[in-house]
């Protein structure tokens, strides 16, 4: 057993939990606060949402010993809260509940969206509110009175938001605040290989094979393959520099290798209402001679207590004089509650998109254009790709049949 002291809606508490158990049952068994309403246990359907140091999270997949110092606000800790209380209103007017197991949850993540954003539109709404899920009202009351709250406090001022990139459901944010964000990557001079930056055009997409996924020795595998437009030579300046290659994936901020050869980095990855932020440390094994390279890295994610280790190895190989095939063969393990996510199918689209982001900076830098800066992909941008690459398929399934 562990001991930790807490804050919990304004009262400090010292307990004894043991090393796996979830906020959720800590709050509920130990504390009797039964509003914190226990749903998948998978951080999908959001009825266990509570506020941690002032950010929302996923008490199911949140560890109560994380949270020692932390100030936690339940749904029972806004009674007196001005805001939640016109949120209460609005939904009992807009009949914004029905069996009411997901309301909890609801309201503090509504909460949370008014006291952030203003003006937004009900499709916005709908995308910041996915993270929690009802399976009585079909969401249109909840819209109605999120919409109605947020005209009302359209002229109050918004608590400011020093985390914004967090997103619905972050989880406990006070260690998180003493990592540095992504600053050194884009404080770092420019690849030597690309000139200075011009005004941005519009390239051809780069087409990425995604091979079979494996399980080998408890470790996931699978291969990438691209063709770059570019002398392997040109290729092979940039991505010999580990610093650069994280400037080009999305997600992912390293910071300049320290004296024992080994580079702090961070990945922020966003999948439906799951948030998380692996922090960590990563080596780097070139082979030049080889136009060969291996990443690996391993680090965790203190909202959830999940830990991930993962293996890029490279190879450039010249594609004529003016282009280069690149192979990458990934491997990864991943442990804890955020190990559900990676079913196959899921795993290879994510990898098919993260890799055609990456070859199509590269391919914009190598040609001396402007590249977007790197960023997490958004949940929603995500899934609804991956829903309309489904629903072409489909079409041109049906098509290819009547033909």
């Amino acid at each position: 057993m562990t001991s930790i002291r807490v804050t919990v809606n304004g009262r400090p508490v010292e307990a004894e939990v043991s090393p796996r158990q979830h906020l959720a049952d800590f709050l509920r068994e130990q504390l009797f606060l039964t509003g914190t309403h226990i749903g998948c246990e998978h951080g999908i359907c959001g009825a266990c949402t509570v506020e941690i140091d002032g950010e929302i999270s996923r008490s199911c997949i949140t560890y109560a010993v994380t949270c020692d110092g932390a100030s936690i606000r339940t749904i029972e800790g806004f009674d007196e809260d001005p805001l939640m209380g016109k949120l209460r209103d609005a939904f009992t007017r807009n009949h914004a509940l029905q069996c009411g197991y997901c309301t909890p949850g609801m309201l503090v993540a509504a909460r949370d969206l008014v006291r952030r954003k203003a003006d937004l539109s009900r499709e916005d709404i709908r995308t910041e509110m996915s993270g929690n899920l009802c399976r009585c009202t079909g969401y249109v009351g909840i819209v109605n009175a999120i919409e109605q709250v947020m005209q009302e406090t359209a002229q109050e001022a918004r608590a400011p938001s020093a985390r914004a990139w967090l997103g619905p459901a972050p989880g406990p944010s006070r260690q998180v605040a003493e990592v540095a964000p992504a600053a050194p990557v884009q404080a770092r001079k420019p690849v030597a290989t690309a000139p200075a930056q011009t005004k941005r055009t519009s390239r051809s997409p780069i087409t990425v094979t995604v091979g079979a996924i494996e399980e080998v020795d408890g470790a996931t595998r699978l291969m990438q393959t691209f063709t770059l437009p570019h002398p392997r030579e040109a290729v092979w300046a940039l991505m010999s520099d580990p610093v650069a290659v994280a400037t080009c994936i999305p997600g992912l901020s390293l910071e300049p290798q320290r004296p024992d050869g080994t580079f702090p980095g961070r990945m922020e990855i966003a999948l439906g209402p799951v948030k998380a932020s692996f922090s960590g440390l990563g080596t780097v094994e070139a082979h030049p001679a080889e136009y060969r390279q291996v990443i690996e890295g391993r680090g965790g994610d203190k909202r959830s207590g999940s830990q991930a280790s993962g293996k890029a190895d490279y190879r450039l190989l010249a594609d004529g004089a003016d282009a280069t095939r690149v192979e990458v063969a990934l491997s990864y393990v991943l442990a804890g509650p955020l190990a559900q996510i990676g079913r196959a199918a899921i795993v290879r689209d994510l990898v098919r998109r993260v890799g055609e982001a990456f070859a199509q900076t590269v391919d914009a830098r190598l040609a001396g254009e402007e590249a977007a800066p790197s960023q997490s992909f958004g949940a929603f941008t995500l899934l609804l790709q991956l829903v309309l690459d489904r629903i072409r398929a489909l079409f041109a399934g049906s098509n290819a049949k009547r033909g």
